[in-house]
């Protein structure tokens, strides 16, 4: 008889499963060179799982039982011994038993911060040479705070950025309400749409100018240096980007006038580019981009980041014919030389360089043999790119801002009270009627406009995309390529995915927008709460697939010079985690569980029945036994009966929703439409007041609702089936508190982290929050001192099939989290941690203090201590670029 090779105090059962497993009765056990490390690996194991023993040749996840999340705090228990080597989670995945993984390090090794790519890495190993990085120096001051930095400058910088709100909303409402008047007294309707126009033409170019004429007096040209944030010098910075990035130019992305735009504010850019990524680059003078690139949609190529405390300004230099794909991003001080790639879910980290004509990819990346190129070019001469733009303009201007003029002349015209305020007479909006009109007029307007836009969406966008070929070459910027472009605006409504996601009416909505759903099984959670894609109609989800929140799905592959429509195919009984690009190319299907933030393949053999982690990817379980624990819930009549409650409770929570954003567009009238029929008696003041009036009531308002779907309780950590009213409970959180778009005008300000405080976040003194995302506020503790940059996200939970898991995350003071990095849940970071850019720190890890973590999924690597020696440090190396565990 077999049993499992056992080492005290080692296993929770003996596993019979093979002659290849030795017998323990009368066996004769001859200790290797690694059997120090087993026995000592074992005994961190069985304490992590609590048990007595474990099996050192048992599987982690299909025999003893442990999933990532416990094998994530092995890890951490390993490395803070230092009779036993730095075991990351891919060491974990690669080698998945305790024997296996002692093998893979030798007995005397001591403990580092640092390994070796092994033999069985599938991933190229990258050092210096091949990865073209850099060891990221840590530019800021050893306590995290620039010098010179107190409360005072805190004070004082949010003072001025709310006195420039208030500023911008009494001059914005101002020219509105004079516009308004102005077309309003047109003669006839000729007359009025001239006037219209007019308007229009002058507030587009205005608005477009703005930034242009402040970057220029303000900053003049942005050159490689770093400010501390809350300086006068950072208000600047601040004023300047604010209005860069809030400029109408910013919705030219993906046509030549957005390019022309860049070269106005001072980037330099060559011909025959392309950029669809509607992230406006800040530091424009640090743009360099050669002829004939493309940069694909989502793609981060700030020019900046905020770093331990400062504002840090490097170069982002682009050759010619370079490709960056999808949700790229490319750090400051990287470049990529002519005819390069980046694949999508990619980044480049300080000090990287791309060699020309190489592919890379991975977080950092790393030299690759994918061809990211999808599509051919084709002619798309100036002429073209000319016309398109001329087009382009002369449709917003005669068009679309008439039609809203006239929108807003039928709201008023509908009601003769609200009418009246454009008047001189005497204030209305004490009077009973005016607030009837104004409550008809709201729910007109918000109801009627919800089926207006259900209607269109399921109508238009079908016609049109009909005359889009699928498979077929098409030129860029010609009739084809704006019929693309409008089906993806029209069926891109984030308000429907938030409405319909998380239950079973999103499988329905998506249907009508044109998804091939496969006779799809209803699970009542087969979509979040944010799913997008280039055509619906291109996009196929197999049956019985869960996906969570942030899919994109690519259904158009660019060039600089053209477009091709294909068909995306997720595969049936797969899970796809959170914030992941999914091309029309990929490699992956049925059966397949793709981790947050994974780098979809796209190259090699179809992946079926597997897991994939990290980028680049590698293989990991499908599933562990933990996972399974809840199956019983979704079978037979046991889930009929659940599915039908979810549903019930779900109906509800769409309703809660729909009341609450009608309660909140309703007094957002009110407030308006007092302001404009007091602005005869108070002057532009009251507009300043009103917008502040409208941001604090919106604040206050949804951390009202938050808190009170909460119970006014903090969350708790939850382990649970999707199938049980603790998950219901925790979607109604998500769809109801869904604030974060509120948040975005706080982005670089102190008030940012006191928005965090009123909605339950422990968060401490002089926070630098760029652009961070939260999802359950109450489980996280963020330190003083922090810097958190564009596109961070922590998140406190993560659903795997059926199975949904929650538990705390602990920032310590001083941490510093990069451009598009993401913390899973169960995570604990340590005082003065780093981690880089697009970086995953995947659940139950920990980061020591003054460690720096990088990669998906992360691991710590070494840097240098003196920025002046960036450019002669030593690279890290793929291997401890790559630590983690499944999402």
């Amino acid at each position: 008889m077999y049993a499992a090779r056992l080492l005290p105090p080692v296993r929770t059962r003996a596993a019979e499963t093979g002659a290849s497993r030795k017998a323990l009765e009368g066996a004769v056990v001859t200790h290797s060179a690694t059997a120090g490390t087993e026995t000592l690996l074992a005994e961190v194991l069985a304490g992590v799982l609590r048990v007595e023993r474990v099996a050192v040749d048992g599987h982690f996840f299909t025999d003893l039982g442990a999933d990532s999340l416990v094998m994530a705090q092995f890890c951490a228990r390993v490395r803070k011994r230092d009779d036993l080597p730095a075991v990351s989670m891919k060491d974990v995945y690669r080698h998945s038993t305790i024997e296996s993984l002692a093998a893979a390090f030798p007995d005397t090794a001591p403990a580092a911060t640092d390994k070796a790519p092994t033999a069985t890495d599938t991933a190229p190993a990258a050092d210096s040479t091949a990865t073209g990085m850099v060891a990221e120096p840590p530019t800021g001051s050893p306590t995290g705070s620039p010098p010179g930095a107190g409360p005072w400058r805190y004070v004082l910088c949010g003072a001025a950025q709310l006195l420039t709100f208030l500023g911008f909303s009494c001059l914005a409402a101002v020219v509105a309400f004079r516009g308004y008047t102005w077309i309003a007294a047109g003669s006839g309707t000729a007359d009025v749409y001239l006037r219209a126009v007019a308007f229009g033409a002058v507030l587009l170019f205005g608005l477009c100018a703005l930034p242009i004429a402040a970057k220029w007096i303000l900053i003049g040209r942005f050159t490689p240096r770093r400010i501390p944030v809350w300086s006068f010098a950072y208000l600047r910075f601040w004023w300047v980007r604010t209005l860069i990035r809030t400029s109408p130019a910013r919705l030219f992305a993906g046509s030549p006038l957005y390019v022309l735009y860049l070269r106005v504010l001072g980037a330099h850019i060559g011909k025959g580019v392309s950029i669809f990524t509607r992230f406006v680059p800040a530091c424009t003078d640090l743009l360099s981009i050669g002829d004939g690139t493309v940069v694909r949609k989502d793609a981060l190529l700030s020019g900046y980041r905020a770093h331990d405390g400062w504002i840090e300004m490097g170069p982002v230099t682009l050759g010619a014919d370079v490709t960056v794909s999808e949700q790229a991003v490319l750090d400051i001080r990287t470049s990529m030389g002519e005819s390069s790639q980046l694949g999508h879910a990619s980044s480049l980290h300080p000090g990287q360089t791309v060699p020309a004509g190489e592919a890379w990819h991975g977080t950092p990346a790393r030299p690759a043999s994918t061809d990211y190129r999808a599509v051919e070019p084709v002619a798309c001469g100036t002429l073209r790119r000319a016309l398109y733009s001329l087009w382009r303009l002369t449709a917003i201007v005669l068009v679309y801002l008439p039609l809203t003029v006239a929108g807003v002349t039928l709201v008023l015209s509908a009601a003769p009270q609200l009418d009246a305020v454009v008047s001189s007479g005497p204030p209305v909006f004490t009077s009973l009627a005016f607030f009837l009109d104004a409550l008809v007029v709201s729910l007109v307007v918000f109801f009627g406009g919800l089926l207006a836009g259900l209607l269109t969406m399921s109508t238009v966008p079908r016609l049109l995309s009909l005359v889009i070929e699928r498979g077929r070459i098409y030129p860029l910027y010609g009739f084809h390529y704006g019929i693309q472009r409008a089906v993806t605006r029209m069926t891109n409504i984030r308000f429907f995915t938030t409405l319909f996601g998380d239950s079973s009416a999103i499988v329905h909505y998506l249907r009508s927008l044109g998804y091939d759903l496969c006779r799809f099984k209803q699970t009542g959670s087969n979509f979040g709460l944010l799913v997008k894609y280039d055509s619906p109609y291109l996009s196929q989800v197999g049956r019985g697939t869960m996906i969570a929140d942030g899919l994109s799905v690519i259904n158009a592959d660019f060039s600089s010079t053209s477009f091709r429509s294909s068909r995306a195919v997720i595969g049936a009984k797969s899970f796809l985690g959170n914030n992941i690009v999914y091309p029309p190319r990929a490699r992956t299907g049925d059966n397949c569980l793709l981790a947050t933030k994974v780098m979809v393949p796209i190259e090699g053999p179809v992946r079926e029945g597997v897991g994939l982690l990290g980028s680049p990817s590698f293989e990991i379980p499908r599933t562990v036994l933990r996972d399974s624990r809840l199956d019983h819930f979704a079978r037979g009549d046991e889930l009929c009966r659940r599915l039908a409650a979810k549903n019930k409770h779900n109906a509800s929570t769409a309703g809660l929703f729909l009341l609450m954003r009608w309660v909140h567009f309703f007094v957002l009238t009110l407030i308006a439409m007092a302001a404009f029929d007091l602005y005869h008696a108070l002057g532009p003041v009251v507009f300043a007041m009103s917008g502040l009036l409208t941001l604090t009531f919106t604040v206050g308002y949804f951390a009202l609702v938050e808190r009170a779907v909460t119970g006014f309780r903090p969350l708790r950590p939850l382990y649970c089936s999707i199938y049980e009213p603790a998950f219901w409970a925790h979607e109604r959180f998500w769809k109801l508190g869904a604030i974060h778009r509120y948040m975005q005008v706080f982005n670089g300000t102190p008030f940012k982290s006191l928005v965090w405080r009123l909605l339950g976040v422990r968060i401490g003194r002089r926070v630098f929050d760029d652009g961070c995302s939260l999802a359950e506020r109450t489980l996280v503790t963020i330190g003083d001192g922090c810097t958190l940059n564009a596109g961070t996200v922590i998140q406190c939970h993560s659903q795997e099939d059926g199975a949904f898991k929650s538990d705390h995350i602990s920032i310590g003071a001083n941490v510093t989290l990069g451009v598009g990095a993401f913390v899973h849940y169960g995570t604990t970071v340590g005082d003065h941690a780093q981690l880089a850019a697009d970086s995953f720190l995947m659940k139950g890890e920990e980061v020591p203090s003054q460690a720096r973590w990088s990669g998906n999924p992360a691991g710590e690597v070494d840097t240098v201590d003196n920025p002046e020696d960036a450019a002669s440090a030593p690279a890290a190396t793929a291997a401890t670029a790559g630590r983690g565990a499944r999402g």
